[in-house]
């Protein structure tokens, strides 16, 4: 009724009870009413054009960017496709070759989703995965569950619904999908940027840093099948939805909002077996801003179900997962659900109310441990005491001489964080950009808390001039999740490595694998919340009210920054990263590994059908996909045979006898035995952390600390020995074939001992 008459600046003080005052005055006189409707009336003709121009203006914001977030998205999916051509000149090679470039665990994956296009029809492909026992020697193992093959299986559908085994390979368009998701995961962070600062700007400088920083923003590059890879871009999608939510002006679309987050967080807690972990911090963080926005609280109890409903629809169709049952999510959401019928049933006077506040306190603290302890008394599961053994390892609170755990502890990722990740984030100018908004954004968090404390009621509706961005409940979501996430990260975290590539944990050590991601997880927040912040003007705005800004008009000053910041910004990205860019399209670089190739064409030719190969996990990986030979190891570390069966065949490059390797080896029916030149002369970076180390040490070979006993070996290296064709090890073992790279000896099965 007033947008025509522009009303004067004033503070964000004084707007405020001169606007209570004029709604207390509305309802007691009838000469303002009488005068309102003649204002009323003399004001309909006046804007009929200009609800018409705002529309078409809103249309056109809205259009322009969700055009550029498509593009965007499409743009990097392309990106990455000529990227992967040009570093692997993979159009040229030949099927072997294209294979050999998935290492470790991607191998197995890949292999499947082979296995799943070579099945009669789709329900034999599911029975043979579920009931596996052509890959792993003397067991049968359920690949599905144990490795969440649900993108294989939907793309092996994919290929074969549309007709595409006629228009392209199968693997092109297994990549092709992937690639295709990375698209919507920038597209994902685009939108959320975009509906935090409220220009679109700000994701097209999210997309930008989130490429220039891909080296520690994502793992597609190096390894595309993994899980992350397939995972995060749902979640991405759900962070998106969440935000669009929970922005208090978008209640028009919220309904939209929680269709949309409900389905990503389904289909990202089934591409991902660790998703629940991470779904745990952000349910954590979901309450905390339940507790600083109590506005809110509807909406975050809304996605509370969402978790409930996604963990036993996900229990129920990953073959009654128990690890889902025992996840800290569902205890921590459970509880607080429960908390919050009693909260509501219990507020009947002002003593009562105070007491019940103690309560719930007391039931926030305690209830989601009791209601974990209780499903696990229930449910059967794994004890997560290696979880408690490494952290207390980590801080230097214990040792252990177990070789997986040191293997674990000897990684890149676990070790303190490189000087290389900071100077990289800080060369693209992100990390000192995002300090800035986490600074600002929780100074103003505080405030809102401390009026809270003070009892002073929050605004409905907070705007520009107020200066307070620290009391939109996204903005708080925002900062808690990615303050939990960086926090983790820096503890936990290092420079990157590839070690969840190469090497899967056991389920009990399930989150130690999502520590080793957090660094992927959390780099695209930084990316995502320093492009916001640049370009809110709120964010300004709430600076130069504490700064107390009075030369310059200080909305006039926040808008002009909030454009011209990331302007400078994205051309100075421009002008130094994206020749860099460019450079990598156009220059060839050469991957080939002769030695493996020749390795894989000897045993498709030579090895018998029905022969069993023992070595590495990562190597076993590779002959599983490019032969389909059977193995007696994998790169699947989520049940204790698979984790007692790679620590026994690693024992080729301890300092044990010959008859102790051949007794390993015989025990599992292995018939091939693949000796690596890498692992057995490996030259490792850091003390003590090479395979033969951490075999020496667990085997009690070198004394680890003071007052270690020590038990000398009377053999050395079996690794080393076998390479001399000298007795006893010629009489187990006969080498058949060698390169630069790998030497296989056939086990003997009839023992011919020579002098």
């Amino acid at each position: 009724m007033y947008s025509t008459v522009p009303p004067p600046v004033l503070g964000a003080d004084s707007l405020g009870p001169t606007v209570e005052l004029c709604q207390r005055k509305k309802p007691k006189s009838s000469e303002n009413k009488e005068s309102a409707k003649e204002e009323k009336i003399s004001d309909t003709p006046i804007p009929e054009r200009a609800p018409k121009y705002v529309i078409f203006q809103r249309f056109a914001k809205i259009f322009i960017g969700c055009l550029a977030a498509v593009t965007s998205g499409m743009m990097y999916a392309f990106y990455l496709s000529a990227f992967h051509e040009r570093k692997f000149w993979f159009s040229n090679r030949q099927e072997l070759e294209r294979e050999i470039t998935f290492q470790g665990d991607s191998a197995i994956y890949y292999s499947y989703y082979k296995d799943m296009l070579k099945a009669p029809s789709f329900e034999r492909g599911i029975y043979e995965l579920t009931h596996n026992n052509k890959t792993v020697s003397l067991k049968t193992i359920n690949a599905v569950q144990q490795m969440s093959l649900y993108p294989e299986l939907i793309a092996s559908v994919l290929y074969q619904a549309t007709g595409s085994n006629e228009i392209i390979e199968p693997m092109y368009f297994y990549i092709g999908i992937v690639f295709g998701l990375q698209g919507i995961y920038v597209t994902a962070l685009f939108v959320t940027s975009w509906l935090m600062s409220g220009t679109w700007l700000a994701g097209m400088l999210t997309v930008a840093w989130f490429i220039i920083n891909r080296v520690d923003t994502t793992r597609i590059e190096d390894s595309i099948p993994l899980r992350e890879n397939w995972a995060l871009p749902y979640f991405a999608c759900q962070v998106a939805a969440l935000t669009g939510y929970l922005k208090s002006n978008l209640n028009t679309y919220a309904e939209f909002c929680y269709l949309l987050m409900s389905a990503s967080t389904y289909t990202f807690m089934m591409m991902w077996e660790y998703s629940h972990y991470l779904l745990f911090l952000q349910a954590v963080s979901l309450f905390l801003l339940d507790v600083f926005s109590v506005e809110q609280g509807d909406k975050v109890h809304e996605v509370y179900k969402i978790y409930i409903f996604s963990l036993f629809l996900g229990y129920l169709l990953q073959f009654e997962n128990p690890a889902l049952l025992v996840s800290p999510l569902l205890s921590l959401v459970a509880a607080l659900m429960l908390t919050k019928c009693l909260q509501l049933n219990g507020k009947k006077g002002t003593f009562v109310a105070k007491i019940m506040k103690v309560i719930n306190f007391y039931l926030v603290c305690t209830l989601p441990v009791t209601l974990n302890i209780i499903i696990k008394m229930f449910v059967p599961h794994k004890e997560n005491e290696h979880i408690l053994k490494f952290l207390e390892v980590k801080f230097g609170l214990n040792m252990t001489k177990n070789f997986t755990m040191n293997w674990f502890l000897c990684q890149e990722s676990l070790q303190t964080p490189s000087q290389d990740f900071f100077l990289r984030l800080t060369q693209s100018s992100l990390l000192p950009f995002y300090i800035l908004v986490v600074i600002i954004c929780l100074l103003s968090m505080m405030q809102v808390i401390f009026r809270r404390i003070n009892g002073k009621s929050l605004k409905e509706a907070v705007t520009l001039e107020d200066g307070r961005i620290g009391e939109r409940p996204e903005i708080i979501y925002h900062i808690i999740h990615t303050v939990l996430l960086g926090s983790l990260a820096m503890v936990l975290e290092g420079s990157g490595s590839h070690y969840c590539m190469l090497l899967r944990p056991p389920s009990n050590l399930a989150f130690l694998c999502l520590l080793l991601s957090l660094k992927y997880i959390w780099t695209p927040y930084v990316c995502m919340l320093a492009a916001f912040g640049v370009c809110s003007p709120e964010l300004w705005m709430t600076l130069f009210k504490w700064l107390r800004l009075r030369t310059v008009h200080p909305i006039l000053l926040a808008l002009i920054l909030s454009m011209a910041v990331p302007t400078i910004i994205g051309l100075s990205l421009w002008k130094e990263f994206f020749p860099r860019l460019m450079t990598e399209l156009t220059e060839l670089q050469e991957f080939y590994d002769p030695d493996t190739v020749e390795l894989m064409t000897w045993i498709k030719r030579q090895a018998p059908i029905a022969a069993v190969f023992a070595g590495s996990p990562q190597l076993m990986g590779v002959i599983k996909l490019c032969t389909g030979w059977m193995v007696t190891s994998l790169p699947l570390y989520n049940d204790d045979d698979l984790l007692k069966r790679n620590e026994n065949i690693y024992q080729i490059y301890s300092k044990r006898s010959a008859e102790d390797i051949y007794k390993i080896l015989t025990s599992y029916k292995a018939n091939y035995l693949i000796v690596e030149d890498a692992i057995c002369n490996e030259v490792g970076t850091m003390r003590g952390c090479r395979v033969k180390d951490l075999l020496d040490i667990a085997n009690g070979h070198v004394v680890c600390e003071e007052g270690d006993k020590l038990t000398y070996s009377k053999y050395g290296r079996f690794c080393h020995e076998v390479k001399i064709n000298y007795s006893p090890y010629v009489n187990y073992f006969t080498r058949v074939y060698w390169n630069r790279s790998y030497f296989v000896y056939k086990i003997n099965t009839v023992i011919s001992f020579q002098s």
